[in-house]
């Protein structure tokens, strides 16, 4: 591995901007959907789980498609993640999420909305906008053709259906402690 590719993961983790980055690119994928909003913080870091481990998500492609097609990512995912993720008590789990989502939403690129207990989210004009010319961008190329997968793949599943066909694709969650790092 080369020497950029681990200062760029260090850098990835320790700055918000390639976190909301990644969220928004999540999130366009919804926006010309009849719902277009993600129900619930807990099913969005569950779809960003897939996005931030291709491998993880190339599993549930192979374990719910008859065709599966092949996951966008580049060899040196095989071996590395941006930013690792923890076993957390319903599946894995960054603890920023909610920090990620006040900041979008204090740059008015996202709006939520509760309903019952679930928090939706949802971007806005803006947030439109500027996900949209991320998701032409050359540097944002793949995030954004595997965002595309993911929501193809698991954006219609609810967030306990969700749940439970990461944990069947990947039960070496099951085994793992509370508060883990979840390796590649």
């Amino acid at each position: 591995m080369s020497l950029r590719i681990i200062k760029s993961a260090i850098t990835a983790e320790q700055t918000d901007d390639a976190h909301l980055a990644r969220l928004l690119l999540l999130l366009y994928q919804r926006s010309d959907k009849k719902c277009d909003a993600v129900n619930g913080i807990t099913k969005l870091a569950k779809m960003d789980f897939l996005l931030r481990y291709p491998k993880y998500l190339q599993r549930v492609v192979d374990n719910k498609f008859k065709r599966p097609f092949e996951v966008v990512r580049q060899s040196y995912e095989e071996d590395t993640v941006e930013s690792r993720m923890i076993r957390f008590r319903y599946g894995p789990w960054d603890h920023r999420y909610r920090r990620w989502i006040g900041l979008l939403l204090a740059k008015g690129m996202v709006a939520t909305y509760v309903e019952g207990r679930t928090v939706y989210v949802k971007l806005t004009n803006k947030g439109k906008l500027i996900a949209k010319r991320f998701s032409e961008s050359d540097d944002f190329k793949d995030l954004s053709l595997r965002s595309s997968q993911v929501e193809r793949a698991v954006g219609a599943m609810s967030g306990t259906a969700l749940k439970d066909k990461i944990y069947e694709v990947v039960p070496e969650l099951s085994g793992m402690v509370w508060g883990q790092e979840i390796d590649i």
